[in-house]
């Protein structure tokens, strides 16, 4: 078949580019190294029989958000988000948690002395999530529809998460949870721009909950790659490309891929002061991953970790900067910061009956080969006594495996690029069309393009768009 448009990768941007692309009438062809489609976003059988676990992705706030999948049919092709009672909760040392609930109140009245200036830094952005969303879905670059709204975002998301903490809270639980949410930044919670994170991912939790897929994260790139074929798009698995030479001729090709990845294969299609550029793109810190086959739910402490979908391991505000710090630093934390994931206690398809699964990981430098498996069993045993008599099978990645799954998190690097300094606004380079190469049928549509991580699809339509503008 001849095509108009060759995609690379099939992760969640990927397959989103090829339906922008597809729905606008264009042929399209979407080539896919592993077995399965789906990148961050596919699901496996790690331990045992009957176990499902997320291979990276696992909660999907933004997924759930995301403009261009709302606009999509992905109901009629399979997926299903389910909402777990708490979207998160964050257990401290004295036998409690914060919970971070669908309500703003509600969550505000679990935060004491904090409650009102909660409301007061979340609550108006809540109602207006959709118009704030879709400023920051787009190139940092643009002009925006929506100036007020931002600017009251964005003042308090240009400050560094534990200036901001101490800021706008003065208890330990508020600025708990606000450094959780900061740390998925992958980043020094001292560096700029950090409380954006935790602004947005705070916010998200009220207007659009952290759900997840029935069935696994697998089934929204089976969703996704399911609708464009209904378009007429094709996809090809297990298609490793190499080099230019291994693909079919077309008018535009577009590259969910690492920068590294892109530079290499276009090679010579490119000018080399961006190929230079590509090569300088910065990878962040990776992550150690272990999945668990258990015996029974996990006997957390906190009553309201029962009922959470997510839970945020790490302690204070101080004790998560400091294991954030020393990542930075190049070394590995003694209490590391650990993302759990408990799907399993709202989705009876991850588990046999009676049994359930456990998705955790921490940061570590990129590319370390640090084992940190009894470092992240010791963060689960502090908070839920007698965890590991519940462990049948393990499933652990350190930043080397989790690259073997997927290309583009090199070094272990799930964002799909460092957060630090100006690569937070310059993905892979400071443009008003990120997207574009040099080369006018060429195109970067990867997380390593804004608004960078996360399964939405975003950087794949806004790179379609691109292309379709300009090539097509």
């Amino acid at each position: 078949m001849i095509v108009d448009a060759t995609v690379v990768g099939s992760g969640p941007n990927g397959l989103a580019a090829a339906i922008a692309l597809a729905r606008a009438g264009h042929r399209v062809r979407v080539h896919e190294a592993e077995p399965t489609v789906g990148g961050g976003a596919r699901s496996a059988a790690l331990t045992l029989p009957g176990f499902v676990h997320d291979l990276c992705s696992a909660i999907h706030p933004l997924g759930a958000a995301s403009p261009f999948f709302n606009e999509l049919p992905l109901v009629a092709h399979g997926l299903e988000w389910i909402h777990p009672d708490i979207p998160l909760a964050h257990p401290l040392d004295d036998g409690t948690a914060v919970e971070l609930r669908r309500s703003v109140d509600e969550t505000a009245d679990g935060l004491g002395l904090d409650a009102g200036a909660y409301r007061r830094l979340v609550g108006p952005l809540v109602g207006p999530w959709d118009q704030l969303l879709g400023e920051i879905v787009r190139p940092i670059l643009h002009v925006p529809r929506h100036p007020f709204l931002l600017a009251r975002f964005g003042l308090p998301a240009l400050l560094p998460a534990s200036v901001a903490a101490r800021r706008f809270f003065r208890g330990e639980r508020a600025r708990a949870l606000f450094a959780g949410l900061a740390a998925h930044s992958c980043l020094p919670l001292d560096a700029p721009l950090t409380s954006s994170f935790a602004l947005v991912l705070g916010v998200s939790a009220h207007a659009v909950g952290w759900p997840f897929p029935h069935g696994g994260s697998q089934r929204i790139a089976d969703a996704l790659a399911s609708h464009l074929r209904s378009l007429g798009g094709e996809i090809t698995t297990g298609d490793r490309i190499a080099s230019f030479a291994d693909l079919e001729t077309a008018r535009v090709y577009l590259f969910d891929t690492a920068p590294g990845a892109l530079e290499r294969i276009a090679a010579g299609r490119l000018p080399d002061r961006y190929r230079q550029a590509l090569r300088r793109f910065r990878h962040g810190p990776g992550v150690f991953k272990i999945d668990y086959a258990l015996s029974g739910p996990v006997p957390w402490r906190a009553e309201a970790c029962t009922h959470a979908g997510t839970v945020h391991l790490g302690g204070t505000l101080d004790e998560i900067a400091a294991g954030e710090r020393e990542i930075a630093r190049g070394r590995v934390p003694e209490r590391p910061f650990v993302l759990v994931g408990q799907q399993s206690l709202f989705d009876p398809t991850r588990a046999p009956a009676g049994k359930h699964t456990l998705w955790t990981y921490c940061h570590v430098p990129n590319g370390s080969t640090a084992d940190l498996t009894e470092r992240i069993e010791a963060q689960l045993e502090r908070f839920a006594p007698g965890f590991r008599r519940l462990v049948l099978a393990r499933s652990v990645m350190g930043p080397v495996e989790v690259q073997a799954h997927n290309a583009n998190y090199v070094g272990g690097d799930i964002s799909a690029g460092s957060h630090a300094g100006l690569q937070l606004l310059a993905r892979p380079v400071l443009s008003r069309d990120p997207y574009a190469t040099p080369a006018r049928d060429l195109y970067l549509c990867s997380a390593s393009t804004p608004p960078g991580g996360g399964v939405h699809g975003m950087c794949g339509a806004n790179a379609a768009r691109s292309a379709m503008r300009r090539s097509l």
